[in-house]
């Protein structure tokens, strides 16, 4: 079986895609995140979530719906996670159906022959962001409906990867020089209107400190489209190349939960922190509430809201699980931010 990183999509016998998750894997499986479903086996009622631009109609998964949709329909698609002990939504080697790999089908839309607006708009941002930044095909992928040729170009989105560190850099310093330079590109957050009327459930992160912190992140774009007279929201989710990829854990290691936390900490190290995991080297300067731990050395987020949050130097204020690490060279402490019966408490802010 050929190796598998985060975003790749892995497609199921019944027609179910799960988004690759991470890079942290058990031995023959892969923890994923359930992405869309086949209206053979799931129809949602929520207006948002309809595909229909291909030869099927697909539904996508919001919030944690793909999460229960599996737990009771599709138990099979568990895996077991040692660090954790416990089970996360997975799929075994053994039940993988079809491998579709973001960069492959990237090269292959820029390469051919253009077959509508979305398309045509996809080859022209790749022209203006090659020229500006030196990057190359091969430093980028697709994903969501492009990914699965079901888009609509009447109103679809362009969801690009962009691969590694030293080229998201390159592309963030082109992006923050375009935005504002009257160019075709503008940032996605330079109005409050991006977040108009958007349903918000975090309780300890406001609607304006979200604007405020994805403003300044640069990779969510908007391209305004002379052909179709559309603005096009255009995302550049960071993904690490194949050898920037390694494990958080030690082999053996095992991760327990101690309490809830709230803290101010200072980030030391944010070179992992726009991937998922989003990972923060930290020194804590206050604990606010929970126990007074002193070897905390690091925050692991996998809420998408918390990626590149922060970066080095800045002070935080962070609010989630605190978690023993004991592995064979010792442990340590972390503050980890994932789906949990708190979800909507937990934080992480500059302030």
């Amino acid at each position: 079986m050929q190796r598998l990183r985060d975003r790749d999509s892995i497609i199921t016998a019944e027609g179910i895609i799960f988004r690759v998750y991470g890079y942290d894997h058990p031995p023959k499986a892969y923890i994923c995140d359930v992405e869309y479903a086949p209206s053979s086996v799931y129809i949602s009622t929520d207006p948002r979530a309809l595909r229909d631009g291909g030869r099927e109609k697909y539904y996508k998964f919001y919030a944690d719906e793909g999460l229960k949709f599996v737990r009771k329909n599709y138990p099979k698609y568990s895996v077991y996670y040692e660090p954790l002990g416990t089970s996360l939504v997975g799929v075994k080697e053994k039940d993988i159906h079809r491998i579709v790999k973001p960069e492959l089908k990237f090269r292959e839309l820029i390469s051919e022959e253009s077959k509508d607006v979305l398309t045509k708009a996809l080859k022209s941002i790749f022209d203006e962001v090659s020229v500006g930044t030196g990057l190359s095909i091969s430093d980028f992928g697709v994903f969501g409906s492009l990914l699965h040729g079901f888009y609509n170009p009447r109103y679809s989105d362009i969801d690009l990867i962009v691969y590694g560190r030293k080229e998201l850099n390159k592309l963030r310093s082109f992006l923050e020089d375009s935005y504002g330079s009257g160019g075709v590109l503008e940032n996605e957050f330079d109005s409050p209107t991006a977040v108009s009327g958007k349903t918000w459930r975090f309780r300890n992160y406001s609607l304006r400190e979200y604007l405020k912190h994805q403003r300044r992140k640069l990779i969510y774009a908007v391209y305004m489209d002379k052909e179709s007279g559309r603005r096009i929201k255009v995302e550049f989710e960071p993904v690490k190349r194949w050898d920037e990829i390694g494990s958080y854990y030690e082999a053996g290691a095992k991760v327990r939960r101690v309490g809830w936390i709230k803290a101010l900490a200072r980030i030391t190290d944010d070179s992992d922190s726009p991937f998922i995991p989003s990972v923060y080297g930290i020194e804590v300067e206050k604990i606010l509430e929970g126990e007074r731990i002193t070897d905390i050395i690091r925050i692991m987020s996998y809420v998408e809201e918390f990626r590149m949050q922060a970066f080095k130097d800045e002070l935080v204020y962070v609010e989630g699980n605190l978690e023993e690490v004991l592995s064979p060279r010792g442990r340590f402490h972390q503050i980890t931010l994932t789906y949990c019966d708190r979800y909507y408490d937990q934080a992480l802010k500059v302030i």
